[in-house]
């Protein structure tokens, strides 16, 4: 039984030795995270790695009869080196609660009791009060080893009194990783007060480990993910801000001559075109899907405009009996203005517009044909370049899709795949 726990015991090491250096260089590698955290990890997994080798060191030198000072100053240090990670963690706690830690009287009190166990510690290899080594290796403990236990017990609790009271503080997916730390140290450190259970403690130094690259890992997606998520706002706010100088400088003059030639006419203009503007401005300020309704009125506004420019040019056709779903904002105006400004030619036939909608059985789709100039989607074009950020915030902001396909008879169209919220 001895011979299994101590290879099972082994193999814990083993694993908490490879976690220590994945996480290592992890922290070493990660270009995003900031600056505190990525030294934070750096110095936690290097302390591990030390940590998990004076483990390995233990291993062989236990098998070893006769090697009592040996085991006397590996179990030192790791003890030492055990309670600092419980130190770090504490610390990467409170900056993750935005504190700092050299101010913090819960990192002060932790301080204290690090310093006094640190001290008894000292005095460990020069007196048989707290522990020591029989000459089998086997370890022992003296009338007072009760106050090293009691000494990690108080720190383990404090951290743990201490996360329980930030929890408003910290996300949940922080507090159940420092929860999944603390607690059960806190609970083993408790049983080892009356009995050693130091193969428990090994396996809660690999949870930690687990956690801590987890943690690690996940944080470095997320950042990834605003990161894109911040391009793709910026893109769209680009796309917003560079509204086509001449399209505003056409619909202007148009209104101009229209105030005298249909003064009415010019009123329509003019309120399609300051709805348009709203909208272009309010999907501005938007980083959240958008009722499809909302991006209609938007496309409607913006066809109108167009279509009281280029007068018996250009034609617009809607099917639209689905509308009770969401899209990102700025998803169908810019397809329809890329469906006019590649389509248009005077010399050809007037343009046909055709937008359509459809419940699927996964979702929603909205169609938008034309019957103008074929559009290649491999060239490098303006208009390719405003369909690829669509699609890029579509992937990114709901999960959908873009499709561009040549039309049947000459033209292009493009399809906007958004599938159900709870697919």
């Amino acid at each position: 039984m001895d011979e299994l726990i101590l290879q099972i015991s082994s193999f814990l090491v083993g694993a908490a030795v490879m976690l220590a250096l994945l996480g290592l260089g992890a922290a070493v590698l990660i270009p995003a995270a900031d600056r505190w955290s990525k030294r934070f990890f750096i110095v936690y997994f290097s302390t591990l790695v030390v940590y998990t080798v004076i483990g390995t060191a233990e291993q062989f030198i236990i098998t070893r009869s006769g090697m009592q000072s040996e085991l006397s100053v590996v179990g030192y240090f790791e003890s030492l080196f055990a309670s600092f990670l419980i130190l770090l963690l504490a610390a990467y706690l409170l900056h993750c609660c935005h504190e700092k830690w050299q101010r913090s009287p819960l990192f002060c009190a932790l301080a204290a009791l690090w310093t006094v166990y640190f001290i008894i510690l000292d005095i460990t290899p020069f007196t048989t009060w707290f522990y020591y080594y029989t000459p089998e290796n086997e370890f022992c403990r003296g009338p007072f080893y009760f106050l090293l236990v009691i000494l990690i017990d108080a720190m383990n609790l404090l951290i743990l009194a201490g996360l329980i009271r930030r929890r408003s503080r910290l996300s949940r997916r922080y507090y159940y990783s420092f929860l999944i730390v603390f607690l059960p140290l806190t609970v083993i450190g408790f049983i080892h007060f009356f009995v050693s259970v130091f193969f428990f403690l090994a396996i809660c130094i690999v949870v930690c480990a687990i956690t801590m690259y987890v943690l690690i890992l996940s944080e470095q997606i997320d950042q990834t993910m605003r990161q894109q998520r911040e391009i793709a706002h910026q893109r769209a706010s680009i796309m917003v801000l560079q509204m086509r100088p001449h399209f505003i400088y056409n619909t202007m003059m148009s209104i101009y001559y229209l105030c005298k030639q249909d003064a009415d006419l010019a009123q329509r203009v003019t309120l399609d075109f300051t709805a348009y503007l709203r909208k272009n401005f309010t999907a501005l300020a938007s980083d959240e899907l958008i009722p499809f309704s909302d991006e209609l009125e938007h496309t409607r506004a913006y066809l109108a405009v167009e279509q009281a420019q280029f007068e018996d040019t250009l034609f617009v056709d809607y099917d639209t009996p689905h509308t009770d779903f969401r899209l990102p904002p700025l998803t169908l105006q810019p397809i329809a203005e890329n469906a006019v400004k590649h389509g248009m030619d005077p010399d050809a036939e007037p343009l046909h517009i055709l937008i359509r909608t459809r419940q699927t059985g996964s979702g929603s789709e909205i169609i938008v044909e034309n019957n103008g100039a074929d559009f290649e989607p491999s060239d490098d074009s303006e208009p390719h370049i405003a369909l690829k950020n669509i699609q890029q915030r579509l992937a990114m902001m709901c999960r959908g899709e873009l499709e561009v396909t040549p039309r049947e008879g000459g033209g292009t169209v493009v399809k906007v795949t958004i599938p159900d919220r709870h697919s």
